[in-house]
């Protein structure tokens, strides 16, 4: 397996998550950063009453899959979300702390049981071993975006300029996407690309709903606009590659934060936040001059850089090694 540089290899990861996408790319994308290796481990979501109680009084072993854990340990386990942070220190503490241990997100623990704990701003959380960055960790490197421009150079080369890449998420526990929000959404894109003569790629996700997306293709019946329909390679990175400027709405983080880290303009849609939490997120990036809101019109305009990941990688790397060295 690969290893971070000034490590002598070999360096064996395992990046544990509850599955889902938004999480796993967290981790694999630390992962990759720091050049290593990995193999995924998806625990089980904790049953009654532990899903009901604070992280902090789970014991050891909880919401954890005996088939997925077993020795060998591996020298890094990088954990990310909630139901991931009792079996990663389950697995730090089995090792005999060989195991070096990176959460990803905020741990609901304190955070000094693991090496290192990486935070996106909005989570609040302060520690001798915590980074914070300005969005969540993500997988976007240029290498991939060229690679993926390439092989959706076909599909997206021959629309019209600009391209306006349009990401949207829907309805989760912090926001709402009704039928009037999403027809507002395809009204605004549908102006934008006829008042510019450019066109729309569109990415649709399932919390978006069959509904509201067939109200947002139907607004977008008289514009040139290219919308993903779930079937054949996923075209995501080769919409951000392709972009001359993104739309995303504002109810995911990852998204977000992908769009962000390509370095084009991003606006950022609100079809109904309820959360404080990820309004904070999404205030901050606009206070911070990295997004602005989407209203129909698009300004030409610059924003400062973010590299989330180099951070990221750089906090973890000496720590790593260090800890390699001496295991």
């Amino acid at each position: 397996m690969s290893s971070p540089q000034g490590a002598a290899p070999p360096v064996s990861c395992w990046v544990v998550t509850e599955g889902l996408i938004g999480l796993q790319n967290q981790a694999k994308g630390l992962a990759e950063a720091l050049g290593l290796s990995y193999e995924v481990r998806t625990v089980t979501k904790p049953g009654f009453p532990w899903r009901f109680l604070p992280t902090a009084v789970w014991p050891l072993g909880v919401s954890r899959q005996q088939a997925d854990f077993n020795p060998p340990w591996p020298d890094v386990v990088i954990s990310c979300g909630r139901n991931s942070v009792k079996p990663a220190l389950s697995i730090r503490q089995m090792s005999g702390g060989k195991t070096f241990a990176v959460h990803v997100q905020h741990p609901h623990v304190n955070p000094a049981l693991f090496d290192r704990v990486i935070v996106a701003n909005h989570d609040r959380l302060d520690g001798e071993n915590v980074l914070t960055t300005q969005g969540a960790l993500h997988r976007i490197t240029k290498d991939k975006l060229d690679e993926a421009f390439a092989q959706f150079k076909p599909v997206f080369g021959p629309l019209k300029k600009p391209l306006y890449s349009v990401l949207v998420g829907g309805t989760t526990r912090s926001s709402s996407m009704t039928a009037d929000a999403a027809r507002d959404l395809g009204i605004k894109l549908a102006a934008l690309a006829k008042e510019t003569g450019g066109s729309l790629a569109v990415t649709m996700s399932r919390r978006t709903g069959q509904e509201n997306e067939a109200v947002i293709r139907d607004c977008l019946k008289g514009v040139t606009a290219y919308i993903w329909d779930g079937t054949g390679d996923n075209p995501y990175f080769g919409l951000l590659a392709h972009a001359d400027a993104i739309v995303v709405t504002a109810d995911s983080v990852s998204m977000t934060s992908e769009a962000c880290s390509t370095g084009k303009p991003v606006y950022v849609y609100d079809a109904g936040l309820k959360s404080r939490r990820l309004r904070k997120f999404q205030d901050h990036l606009a206070a911070a001059g990295i997004t602005r809101a989407f209203t129909g019109k698009l300004e030409s305009w610059t924003r400062p850089a973010i590299d989330d990941m180099k951070a990221a990688a750089d906090f973890v790397r000496p720590a790593l090694i260090k800890h390699l060295g001496v295991a």
